[in-house]
């Protein structure tokens, strides 16, 4: 079985939260590191929730900065959709 890249957070209520890595990279546009994840739950809709925001690889996981400017959600949502797309590529196969 696969390990988790898990991390806790707290919440705007004070909990304790944990949060799955879905994945990370760095963007030489912006020069940032960027981590994407979840706290496994779910929209009306039924998806998964996605959060993003920055953070330095050399700090604690769980100090996260938040995602400033219309780019950087641009480029995150990129990344999200490329993914996406691979995925249901291969559950086609």
């Amino acid at each position: 079985m696969e390990e988790k890249n898990t991390f806790t957070v707290i919440d705007n209520e004070g909990k304790e939260v944990e949060c799955e890595v879905l994945f990370t990279f760095d963007s030489d546009e912006t020069g940032k590191h960027y981590i994407v994840y979840t706290d496994g739950t779910v929209d009306e809709e039924g998806n998964t929730k996605v959060y993003a925001s920055t953070f330095d690889p050399e700090k604690d996981a769980s100090d996260l900065g938040p995602i400033e400017t219309e780019k950087e959600w641009k480029i995150i949502e990129s990344i999200l959709e490329k993914l996406q797309n691979e995925d249901l590529g291969q559950g086609e196969q």
